[in-house]
């Protein structure tokens, strides 16, 4: 079955970086768009960055754009976020999943336990 392992997050400091990734398996992983989410305390979860098949496309939403970087290495089935310039709002829970947007009929519903990242001084 659609699996998602998420690992990499933890505590950073304001200014400096994390890489998160995300271990799929269950579905031939090359042929889908994969997508970054995140849910901070107490809002919903949302869309950070997402890229197609082939690496050709990425997409990012505003708050973060310059700052993190989606990749993906179709050998290892394995999806990653560098995350950088760390701000207190980018505390939340990272996800990933299929697709290149919430609503895309490739979303899994088998969710990952996801990885914190905790953004403090």
């Amino acid at each position: 079955q659609v699996q998602f392992v998420e690992s990499g997050g933890g505590l950073g400091q304001p200014g400096g970086s994390l890489r998160l990734s995300c271990l799929a398996s269950g579905f031939p992983f090359s042929t889908y768009f994969m997508s970054w989410y995140r849910q901070a305390p107490g809002k919903e979860r949302e869309l950070v960055a997402w890229i197609s098949n082939g690496r050709e496309t990425t997409e990012y939403i505003d708050s973060v754009v310059g700052r993190f970087t989606i990749s993906r290495d179709d050998a290892k089935n394995t999806l990653y976020l560098q995350v950088n310039k760390l701000k207190p709002e980018d505390t939340a829970l990272y996800y990933c999943n299929r697709g290149a947007h919430p609503a895309a009929a490739s979303v899994s519903s088998a969710w990952g336990q996801g990885t914190p990242v905790i953004v403090s001084s």
